[in-house]
């Protein structure tokens, strides 16, 4: 008689942004580092800055700099700024310092200024 064990099955959590063609993967949420951006190709060919915060949320903005053209956004410091619902995470570019809403993608420093923001989620997927 032979005895066929299976392992058991795996599942790793993926970071998925949502443009307007749909959800696409972007990576495992284990490679993300708290505090710390990747840069993202999207499927349309633009680039995203995907963070992950300190508290563990997940956030994806354009990671073109609006200031300088530059696609650094995804190299920029984290950090936070008090507002009327509470303190809302930013990322400041590292070249001249604007400081970007993760949330909005509305530069906290020039209102007339933005960012794209995208839908973010964390998916479980069988590996």
């Amino acid at each position: 008689m032979t005895t066929t064990v299976y392992a058991p099955a795996r599942t790793v959590l993926r970071v998925e942004i949502r443009t307007a063609a749909g959800w696409h993967p972007v990576c495992g949420l284990d490679l993300l580092s708290h505090g710390r951006g990747v840069a993202a190709l999207l499927p349309d060919g633009t680039q995203a800055a995907v963070f992950l915060g300190r508290t563990g949320d997940v956030y994806a903005i354009g990671n073109r700099d609006p200031f300088t053209g530059a696609y650094v956004l995804s190299r920029g410091l984290l950090g936070s700024a008090p507002s009327a619902q509470g303190s809302r995470p930013f990322v400041a570019s590292p070249l001249l310092k604007q400081r970007f809403d993760l949330a909005t993608g509305r530069c906290l420093d020039d209102e007339e200024v933005a960012v794209p923001a995208y839908r973010v989620r964390v998916a479980e997927v069988a590996a």
